[in-house]
């Protein structure tokens, strides 16, 4: 799960890239509108969490000019403004969730994830494909009932991959799901981490498409 950050309090906007990283997701981190809106052009989130009073103007400027364009990417508005009157203004204009200062982190990260499960129109928390099971509330895989040890990242590809339902996932797309700008992709670090789940949970487990990228093997 890669989620946009938008925050202006340099101390809080390192605890939630640290937190919602130990929870699972990969965080990218601005803290202007200007910032927001081209991370939002350029990239794709499977999340954002905005604040609403930033350096430049409203998050809810950006929310509206958002919906305007016909994005649809859950938003989860996170602000000191918490009256009534702008909880209803907030998600009038668009956002999906609204939380107000101070906030729980793991409730936080448990409404992005209700937020990332609906806007995929799945029912359950979990997913599943054939004999596997993931649980992203708890980063917990299971093969045939029995419990099997990932790596974040492992986790990460396998529920790219589960979440496409058999499509095929490129390079690229589980490479955005696996890092943030910061961080340095290695060349093959998409094959290393294909080749620790088929050691896992056997060869065919995932499918290698040749010139395209990956799918689950067998059926869900």
């Amino acid at each position: 799960m890669r989620v946009l950050v938008v925050e202006d309090d340099p101390m809080l906007l390192d605890g939630l890239k640290v937190g919602l990283g130990l929870a699972g997701a990969t965080c990218d981190v601005v803290s202007t509108c200007g910032d927001a809106e081209a991370a939002l052009a350029t990239s794709v989130f499977d999340a954002v969490v905005l604040d609403r009073m930033l350096p430049d103007g409203s998050g809810l400027d950006v929310l509206k000019r958002l919906r305007e364009r016909g994005d649809r990417t859950p938003i989860l508005l996170l602000t000191a403004l918490d009256e009534t009157s702008d909880r209803i203004d907030g998600l009038d204009a668009g956002a999906d969730d609204y939380l107000g200062k101070p906030f729980d982190l793991d409730e936080l990260a448990a409404r992005i994830r209700a937020m990332v499960r609906r806007g995929a129109g799945r029912a359950t928390p979990g997913l599943a494909w054939g004999e596997f099971t993931l649980d992203p509330a708890t980063m917990t895989a299971a093969q045939g009932g029995k419990a099997v040890a990932l790596s974040r990242r492992e986790f990460a590809v396998l529920s790219a991959l589960m979440e496409r339902r058999g499509a095929i996932a490129s390079r690229s797309e589980i490479e955005d799901r696996l890092y943030g700008w910061q961080e340095e992709i290695e060349s093959n670090a998409v094959e290393v981490h294909v080749h620790h789940l088929r050691a896992k949970l056997g060869r065919e487990a995932i499918e290698t498409v040749r010139g395209l990228g990956y799918r689950m093997g067998g059926r869900s």
